[in-house]
């Protein structure tokens, strides 16, 4: 009703989102900061003085003109024409779709790298520019066994219509409100003249629905991830004797470990990526393992792994040869984390339908003078030989025809979007993951093993989840540090 209003008096706001709409005590819904709200008379003033002067728009009217938060400007503003009434609407529709699935616009249907670069780097707009102008990439749009009426997701899609004379008004959009509220008091008027539950059971009733926003947050995955391999395990662990017996060699080289980490979310709310070092693993002098995990779509998988996994590998270290024990491990993480979140939403009688979280994860396991890289994903692993870089991983993305064709095998569905091969309705760009259970068993959690004698010429080892183009820095720069 506040756009209603403001349109009602020719006033434009031009930055609808979100992080714009304020709560009060009450929590009604406010719509706040008008910093760049103008007088629709006014932006077509200056649309047709700079049109006429100069035969085009000028640098400056662009700048003036051309705003609003990248991933909820509609697409006529993204080509540069004139702000109206009607991309408050398309900004309107993206908006109440994040309210419904809770998910920030393109981060789930986007490729990591890409979604960093877009949303956190700011270099490569142009990419989701022309993705959203001309290629019609939208937000995935909530689903009707999430509870959204399908009167919703229609006026949604209205409101993000491309054509800007096909969106419509505000006028129409309360009208189509109050009728949806309406027919909502009416049937839940019927459910309650049809049963009368204890009082009890209406205080339980609210308790779950106060406390629903909150389901993904009040887990903590860590401490899943903890549990669930002790318990898988049954907290046995009989040592790594079958792996330094069959590399017993008096004359392989003896390394001088160190080690360190750093981690930063950058710019985002978050921090959706985890590692773990365990030098000298259970106590062993020449077992160490550390490992990095790359969360998307939330941080629930590499929260889980980044405990879980370690677990796994140290009940195997008596059963199997290192390189199948890396398998092992990455494989029961998964298959373990997607009980536990299966489990999670049965019990509480919940469907999280557009929450599907997953990690890409690379695990180096050292014994004595093999080094064994376990990849599923797109996290890098560099080794410095020589002053040389010698990568040990190789990124699993659905660009690759090997990867790509595996996926369709496994009966995936891989598509070219926006700039790249991506797999599924999720559009993820890598093949292989931890979690993503929306899109098993293509995206398989199977990593690739990478086995490398070490010597007196390798000085150190980095690890690192996929940031854009400082893969290209790391690789070309690593070896000079």
């Amino acid at each position: 009703k506040a756009l209603q209003y403001l349109h009602n008096k020719g006033i434009i706001h031009r930055d609808v989102k979100p992080a714009n709409v304020l709560l009060d005590r009450d929590f009604s819904a406010c719509l706040a900061d008008f910093g760049l709200a103008e007088y629709k008379k006014d932006l077509r003033r200056v649309s047709t003085v700079n049109w006429r002067s100069s035969g085009k728009p000028t640098g400056g009217f662009h700048k003036k003109n051309m705003v609003g938060t990248l991933i909820y400007m509609a697409p006529e503003i993204l080509t540069k024409e004139i702000h109206t009434e009607k991309s408050d609407v398309y900004s309107f529709g993206v908006s109440i779709n994040e309210l419904l699935t809770g998910v920030i616009p393109y981060t789930d249907i986007r490729a990591e790298a890409q979604a960093h670069t877009v949303l956190e780097m700011n270099y490569t707009e142009q990419q989701l520019t022309s993705a959203v102008s001309s290629g019609g990439l939208r937000p995935v749009l909530a689903g009707i066994e999430s509870g959204v009426p399908a009167s919703m997701l229609s006026l949604i899609q209205k409101c993000w219509d491309a054509n800007p004379q096909n969106r419509p008004s505000f006028n129409d959009i309360v009208l189509e409100l109050d009728d949806m509220l309406q027919q909502r008091k009416k049937m839940e008027k019927e459910d309650l003249s049809l049963y009368q539950p204890p009082i009890s059971h209406v205080h339980q009733v609210m308790d779950d629905v106060n406390n629903l926003h909150t389901y993904q947050e009040k887990i903590n995955w860590s401490t899943q991830g903890e549990c669930v391999s002790k318990g898988a395990s049954f907290g046995v662990h009989s040592g790594f004797r079958m792996w330094l017996d069959g590399f017993d060699d008096p004359l392989a080289y003896h390394l001088v470990l160190s080690w360190g980490s750093f981690a930063t979310c950058g710019r985002r709310e978050s921090m959706e990526d985890m590692h773990f070092l365990m030098p000298f693993l259970c106590n062993e002098k020449d077992v160490h393992a550390f490992g990095i995990f790359d969360g998307h779509r939330g941080a629930a998988a590499a929260e889980f792994s980044v405990q879980a996994l370690p677990e796994f590998l140290k009940a195997l270290g008596s059963m199997c040869s290192p390189a199948d024990a890396l398998v092992e491990a990455f494989v029961r993480t998964d298959v373990a984390f997607r009980d536990e979140l299966d489990s999670h939403r049965k019990s509480r009688r919940v469907i999280q339908k557009d929450w599907h979280p997953g990690c890409t994860a690379a695990v180096a396991l050292i014994v004595k003078n093999k080094l064994f890289v376990a990849n599923a994903g797109d996290c890098r692993t560099i080794l410095c030989r020589r002053g040389c870089p010698v990568a040990l991983s190789r990124d699993h993305v659905a660009s690759c025809p090997e990867e790509r064709n595996r996926v369709v095998s496994a009966g995936g569905e891989v598509k070219w979007q926006v700039d790249t091969w991506r797999v599924g309705r999720a559009a993820l760009q890598v093949t292989r993951s931890i979690g993503d259970d929306d899109l098993k068993p293509a995206v398989t959690a199977e990593p690739e093993i990478t086995e490398t004698v070490l010597s007196v010429e390798d000085e150190f080892l980095v690890m690192l989840v996929k940031i854009c183009t400082l893969w290209m820095i790391v690789y070309n720069w690593t070896c000079d540090l």
